[in-house]
């Protein structure tokens, strides 16, 4: 006995609309429509028998895509990391960050991409292809304006935390050489003359090590090089090693570096973040030399650092207020308002990692 069938042999499996739906539990498309947006006056009962025709037929829902196409909106908001992701979450300034972001854009019920840019052009989301509403850019990252040109590109509206985009893009900021230099005057007024410090990433390629004229002159983070400004502003000859990344195993290969020979060994480090200075301190207590007796240190962030037992001496900075006027500065541009960046101060917190130095 041979079954015949009307349907075309083709191996797709038709998909069920939300017209099919409403066929099946006997309403128009847009009484399914508003029984699943939940944003219509459709009673119980009507749902319920449009849930279960739903339930019948296999449909899911509608279709985000052509939902998104009706709106004009994606409805997601992206987050620009430089970093890996599992990198990002290891840096508790990230979460901050992206905490307050998630508070600023909450009228916009919109879902948070994280987007990494490390340069792989094969990646198949990034921000020259995904479908964003608008992107947070963090200037931290030392592709910060090959991200603003791409963005620019493709007409998405941008809001910059630091890294000085230029143009009429929002900046969220921070005094990053007045409040370093508030801290190289902290350790002058101690008495400290001979100071290193271990900075951020400069450029593309995180080139770690002494910081050269080339790394300097080829720089393309804002925020280390206003750090830097600011430390030599008190120190002009401050001693400078860089870090590829913020992160404690990048500053405690900076300080094996800048302390090892007792010869020319500091008696102060200004670290361009608490995970550096915490990871200064280790190599520090490696050597057998007390904090702050033999060596200050000296941070940049107010975070908790897991492990650290000491209270550090700090620029603490309002991460969360800076991801929260990110977020309500996206919220005003998607309203068509406009919106102007913000600035922030970082206060100078006195802990126990700085002393004067041995007379």
């Amino acid at each position: 006995m041979t079954i015949e069938s009307s349907a075309p042999e083709t191996g797709v499996v038709p998909r069920v609309t939300l017209a099919d739906v409403a066929a099946r539990a006997g309403v128009s498309a847009s009484t399914a429509s508003l029984a699943f947006s939940g944003s219509g006056p459709v009673s119980d009962a009507t749902k319920e028998r449009v849930f279960a025709a739903a339930a019948e037929l296999g449909y899911g829902g509608p279709d985000p895509r052509a939902r998104s196409l009706r709106r004009g909106r994606s409805g997601i908001v992206g987050v620009v990391l430089e970093e890996r992701v599992r990198a990002a979450f290891l840096d508790p300034v990230k979460i901050q960050t992206l905490d307050g972001l998630t508070e600023g854009i909450a009228p916009l019920k919109a879902g948070l991409l994280l987007l990494t840019d490390t340069g792989d052009d094969e990646a198949p989301v990034s921000i020259d292809t995904a479908p964003l509403d608008a992107v947070v850019l963090i200037g931290c990252s030392p592709r910060f304006q090959r991200q603003v040109e791409s963005l620019q590109r493709r007409g998405i509206p941008i809001v910059a935390i630091e890294g000085a985009p230029g143009g009429a893009i929002p900046e969220i900021t921070i005094d990053n050489r007045a409040a370093t230099r508030l801290g190289a005057e902290h350790l002058r007024d101690l008495g400290h003359t001979d100071v290193a410090t271990v900075t951020l990433p400069f450029e593309p390629t995180r080139t770690r090590g002494a910081l050269t004229t080339e790394m300097e002159s080829t720089a393309t983070v804002d925020t280390s090089v206003e750090r830097l400004r600011g430390a030599r502003d008190v120190f002009p000859d401050v001693r400078v090693q860089v870090g590829a990344a913020s992160s404690i195993e990048e500053g405690l290969e900076a300080g094996r570096a800048i302390l090892a020979d007792a010869a020319t060994r500091p008696t102060a480090v200004i670290a361009q973040s608490d995970l550096l200075a915490a990871g200064v301190i280790q190599a520090a207590e490696e050597l057998g030399l007390r904090v702050p007796e033999d060596v200050s240190v000296i941070g940049f962030d107010g975070i908790r650092v897991d492990g650290l037992q000491h209270d550090l001496t700090t620029l603490v900075q309002p991460s969360v207020a800076k991801g929260r006027a990110a977020g309500e500065a996206i919220v005003r541009m998607l309203s068509g308002e406009p919106a102007a960046g913000t600035d922030f101060t970082s206060t100078l917190h006195v802990g126990e990692t700085t002393a004067p130095p041995r007379a």
